[in-house]
């Protein structure tokens, strides 16, 4: 099979979708999953006319995601229209959906990145963006998940632990992109929460309330960011905190400790500080060392060490950051922070210029440019 051909065609193709009425986002998704059918079918059985035949699956696959979201938009607005009378039921649609594209024959990451698709609404691009790798490959992963479940019956539907995944990864994508799902993650939560009695669920549903909490106070008016330790904490809604500690208790209570509740905890404690100055760093720290434990995660660790350098003084942060992969997200503007935090602002101003061109999105950037821009500034001074 010719790839430089399907890399050629690739234009043409999406601009006829787009002229046939498809938006460029979804004309976009369907010519991907065209490209990959192309590379598995071809090689056998190659088509007379290649442009044709990219055209017509590439519709067909606008065609049939375009009427999977209207189906889904239509029992959303059924649901809104017309509540049935006396107690809500405890059927859910769209949670029951969550729970079937986390089928048992995908693997948990293809499972997340399909429910996604499928049932959180988000683009594959923003997919691509929550995992951390380039767009094609989400699209083939996607795919592939398509393909396997479409001969398969959805008899046995996925475990919580995949679900989870999901609902955090929605939770994240609207409370800092540019897709608001944070509102819906936290009530699919809750109906989880609800239906099934877990330790977990409820240490998702507490780390959600208690960073949705915060989010009045993390943007400055002009829409930059605001750090943690700069927030108003008059602004949190403590309503919020007050539920989710009171969850994060109760699951911890029962002593089946999972990553969700390690991380509500870490959450809790940054929340139960009356300022900045009086955060408990060194049980911070501790609960990082067991959320690392049971993640194993190079991420958790990369927050551990900015933990430990609050606790224990930048140098030791800067030891425990020493130890971890240079390329992870925000490592540079980590390294930034504990040299600023040690004095060293000129190595700080340095390494904050060279994380705001790693920044996945524009308000990291512009705060991450206005770092290095401060620290030049007192230099100079």
């Amino acid at each position: 099979m010719n790839e430089v051909l399907l890399r050629s065609l690739t234009p043409s193709v999406l601009g006829i979708l787009v002229r046939r009425g498809a938006d460029f986002a979804a004309a976009e998704d369907a010519v991907q999953d065209a490209l990959v059918e192309a590379v598995r079918v071809w090689p056998a059985n190659p088509p007379r006319d290649p442009k044709g035949w990219l055209v017509t699956v590439a519709w067909r696959r606008f065609l049939d995601a375009t009427r999977a979201d209207a189906a889904r938009r239509r029992r959303e607005d059924l649901i809104d229209e017309e509540p049935a009378p006396g107690p809500a039921s405890a059927v859910d649609d769209t949670l029951q959906l969550y729970f079937l594209c986390a089928h048992p024959s995908l693997t948990p990451s293809s499972a997340v990145a399909l429910t996604l698709r499928a049932a959180g609404g988000l683009t594959t691009r923003q997919i691509a963006q929550a995992y951390l790798v380039p767009e094609a490959t989400m699209a083939q992963r996607i795919s592939r998940a398509k393909r396997t479940v479409s001969g398969v019956r959805f008899d046995r539907p996925g475990d919580v632990a995949t679900v989870l995944r999901v609902l955090y990864l929605v939770f994240n994508e609207g409370y800092s992109g540019d897709v608001d799902l944070a509102t819906e993650a936290i009530r699919l939560t809750r109906r989880l929460a609800a239906a099934i009695d877990h330790p977990e669920v409820a240490g998702l549903l507490a780390l959600m309330l208690l960073h949705h909490a915060r989010r009045a106070a993390r943007t400055a008016p002009d829409g930059s960011l605001v750090p943690l330790a700069e927030q108003d904490r008059r602004r949190w809604d403590t309503e919020s905190i007050a539920e989710g500690i009171g969850i994060l208790q109760a699951a911890l209570s029962r002593d089946r400790l999972g990553e969700f509740q390690a991380q509500a905890a870490i959450a809790a404690l940054h929340a139960d500080a009356p300022t900045a100055e009086e955060t408990d760093w060194v049980q911070i720290v501790e609960w990082y060392d067991e959320l690392a434990r049971l993640t194993d995660s190079p991420v958790v660790r990369l927050n551990r060490a900015v933990a430990v350098g609050e606790a224990d003084g930048p140098r030791t942060g800067l030891a425990a950051l020493a130890e971890l992969d240079g390329s992870l997200p925000r490592h540079t503007a980590v390294a930034a922070y504990l040299h600023e935090r040690d004095g060293d602002l000129a190595t700080a101003a340095r390494l904050f210029a060279e994380a705001a061109h790693k920044a996945p999105n524009l308000a990291e950037r512009d705060h991450l440019t206005r770092q290095a821009a401060r620290l030049n500034d007192r230099r100079r001074t």
